[in-house]
């Protein structure tokens, strides 16, 4: 199995107008890929992809991901083929249901969350190959939509999801999947089972990250992300298979936070990254904590892209 592609993130919490600078400074400390996420109510995920690509050389910019429910599929196809044919070969678009809470306040939350999800992968992908698709369905409605500037090239789509019923319809329906930070080697295990593809399908695994030369203080940072999402019965979390009884932040064992994450001292984050690919990781990104203002060179010397 070849190694996993690496990349990094730039976290939608930060300003837009740091994005052109980070974007070239992952770039430099030989990353191969950047990603970035749209969340409510931050930044615009194809405005800021446009960006990246735009200041950027070589980096493959993944997009992961756009909430399904609020996007009309015709017009997430017109901006994914715009870009696409701009920068050939270096955008990876990510879709999902987006989190039901905002989807909830912005009036959009569908009742069936897998159905929109099925429908629009479906009418997304054949759009972007070029074909005049009708389709009537539950959500998604065109009538004889084509894309004018379609790609020449179609570049792949994946889901964002977590959940087993999701997972499954990535694995029907999409060209890849991107599995959120926390994903353990046991729920990746599970989760490929579930996605059951039987084409090629890209796996793309964040993971959260610091580094240190002390690989335990470096794992604290994760404690409470990790107690809130066992707290909140996560599956990524169940997965790590806590007692109750040590489910507090200061409790958890720190062999669950390692299992947890690609923190640690740099050997550990690049054991961490090698297990990811032994896996079935397409490719690795890591995602740095909140609120830090964690530098690309680092991270790229301690994994030896520099």
């Amino acid at each position: 199995m070849s190694a996993p592609a690496i990349g990094f993130t730039f976290r939608p919490e930060r300003p837009p107008e740091d994005l052109a600078a980070a974007a070239r400074a992952v770039e430099a400390a030989g990353f191969d890929e950047l990603w970035l996420w749209e969340d409510c109510f931050l930044a615009g995920g194809f405005s800021a992809s446009a960006v990246a690509l735009a200041v950027t050389e070589r980096l493959r910019i993944g997009l992961g991901i756009v909430p399904t429910p609020v996007r009309n599929v015709a017009f997430t196809a017109m901006e994914i083929a715009g870009l696409e044919r701009m920068f050939p070969g270096r955008f990876l678009p990510g879709v999902g249901h987006g989190v039901a809470e905002w989807m909830t306040q912005v009036g959009a939350k569908p009742a069936s969350q897998l159905t929109l999800l099925e429908e629009y992968v479906t009418a997304l992908r054949a759009l972007l190959r070029g074909e005049e698709v009708t389709v009537d369905g539950r959500y998604v409605k065109l009538a004889a939509v084509r894309l004018d500037h379609p790609p020449a090239q179609a570049p792949p789509i994946s889901t964002g999801v977590r959940g087993p019923k999701s997972l499954a319809v990535s694995g029907r329906v999409a060209d890849g999947t991107i599995l959120d930070g926390m994903s353990t080697p046991a729920y990746i295990e599970s989760a490929l089972a579930q996605i059951g593809a039987t084409r090629p399908h890209r796996i793309t695994v964040y993971a959260w990250s610091t580094i240190g030369a002390d690989g335990p203080a470096a794992r604290d940072a994760w404690r409470e992300p990790v107690a809130a999402r066992l707290a909140a019965g996560d599956p990524q979390a169940e997965a790590l298979a806590v007692p109750e009884e040590l489910r507090a932040s200061d409790r958890i064992p720190d062999e669950a936070i390692a299992a947890a994450t690609a923190a640690g001292t740099p050997e550990e984050c690049r054991a961490a990254v090698r297990a990811l690919g032994e896996l079935g990781a397409t490719a690795v990104v890591l995602v740095p904590p909140s609120g830090v203002d964690a530098d690309p060179a680092e991270y790229g010397r301690a994994l030896g892209l520099v």
